[in-house]
């Protein structure tokens, strides 16, 4: 499996500034390359880490997550991660190795490695390596509700987690869970889907769960809205409710998109 992963640099000034980017009230298209060093964020209590924060709410954009691509250096990390007591998040390695110490447990993620870290959980990452890490953190204000105690932290890998076929495709689009959808515990998902050559989904998808998508790996063409648009491993989407999505893998290997649902909650309307 490859994962893909930001690099930042500058492009050379005879490059043409036309991309892909674009922005609409629906749909949001962040294409591999806008990831630039000059469009990068240090973060608070981080040591040698810079990151791509590429979803947060804000109006006409994101409601319910942030997300960002952290690169830590060699010898960098944090000992603090989370500032806000409330907040869950998911951490997703996509090149190098990350030693995550989680509730006095320590583990070594390496490339696939995935670990769900709890509301309040105490926590922190560091690269002890040679070589960049590099990594997603999806954070999300976790919504309790009564009755039903918060989920535990977990740290799991996409290499040991059997892809789900989705019924009546044969295995052409299959899904990666890595919580159990029916645990309502969980009040957001963060799921692997992929798509064989040719795989599509074969309606328009139109639901109230907000999405995130960051290409992993491969190419398809994705119906956002209105619109056919292509996107490659590197590309980040973000979606709003209810934006009509369906999309048509192109091969010549497997399309695979890190993805970020809301689920499991009733509407507040007070």
């Amino acid at each position: 499996m490859s994962y893909y992963t930001p690099e930042g640099g500058l492009p050379p000034q005879t490059d043409l500034l036309t991309d892909r980017a674009v922005v609409k009230e629906a749909y949001t298209v962040i294409p591999k390359g806008v990831l630039r060093d000059i469009v990068t964020s240090n973060l608070p209590g981080f040591e040698k880490t810079r990151s791509w924060i590429i979803a947060r709410p804000i109006a006409g954009f994101a409601t319910t997550f942030a997300q960002l691509i952290v690169e830590i250096s060699p010898g960098g990390g944090a000992t603090r991660p989370e500032p806000e007591a409330g907040v869950e998040g998911v951490v997703f390695v996509t090149t190098g190795e990350l030693a995550l110490t989680l509730d006095g447990s320590e583990h070594v993620l390496e490339a696939g490695g995935y670990a769900y870290v709890a509301a309040g959980a105490s926590w922190s990452l560091e690269n002890r390596g040679s070589e960049i890490t590099g990594f997603h953190w999806i954070r999300k204000a976790y919504e309790p509700v009564d009755g039903i105690a918060p989920p535990a932290s977990f740290v799991t890998r996409d290499q040991d987690v059997a892809p789900r076929e989705m019924p009546g495709t044969n295995g052409a689009w299959a899904t990666t869970r890595f919580a159990d959808p029916d645990d309502l515990a969980h009040d957001m998902h963060v799921n692997i889907v992929t798509f064989q050559p040719g795989g599509v989904i074969p309606f328009a998808e139109t639901h109230v769960m907000e999405h995130g998508l960051f290409v992993l790996e491969g190419k398809a063409v994705y119906r956002l809205n209105d619109d056919w648009v292509e996107v490659e491993a590197g590309d980040f989407m973000w979606l709003r409710a209810f934006c009509p999505q369906a999309c048509y893998a192109g091969g010549p290997g497997p399309f695979r998109y890190l993805l970020y649902k809301d689920v499991n909650r009733q509407i507040r309307l007070t």
